[in-house]
């Protein structure tokens, strides 16, 4: 079964597949995407309003096996209004799409795709249950014992 970044399971015309690992052709290429986003976002080259002086950080981008999409994760240190910020980036998807375009040596500039990225919340999430009074009773009697 094919799973998304939160780890739930995702159908695809109604039958599950296994996920396959990406390749290292997607793996490069994506770190080259994220790179070359970052940089954008870090000189405040979108002159979206919405954008302005908004401090935004690629996490991760996730490349299609045709290299013809790709999903960029985005978060904003310390602050949780990422998700407000979705539609100003989808406007400016082309304009990042173009150099992308300038600053890759791909036959096609991939579509982009924005998504928050959870995965920090989730594991700030895990170590406060980790280190929850009753977790630590019960880890405490597991040594212990």
């Amino acid at each position: 079964m094919l799973r998304n970044r939160d780890g739930a399971g995702l159908r695809h015309g109604g039958t599950q597949h296994s996920a396959k690992a990406p390749s290292q052709r997607q793996l490069r290429v994506a770190e080259e995407i994220r790179h070359v986003l970052a940089g954008v976002f870090g000189r405040g080259e979108i002159r979206d309003p919405d954008l302005t002086d908004v401090a935004i950080t690629v996490t991760e981008v996730r490349v299609s096996p045709d290299l013809k999409h790709a999903t960029a994760f985005v978060v904003r240190l310390g602050r949780s209004d990422i998700a407000e910020k979705l539609p100003a980036l989808k406007r400016a998807a082309p304009f990042l799409r173009g150099q992308l375009a300038h600053a890759l040596r791909l036959r096609y500039a991939p579509e982009l795709h924005f998504q928050v990225d959870t995965s920090l919340d989730n594991a700030m999430h895990i170590d406060a249950l980790l280190h929850s009074p009753e977790v630590e009773r019960d880890l405490g009697s597991t040594r212990n014992g």
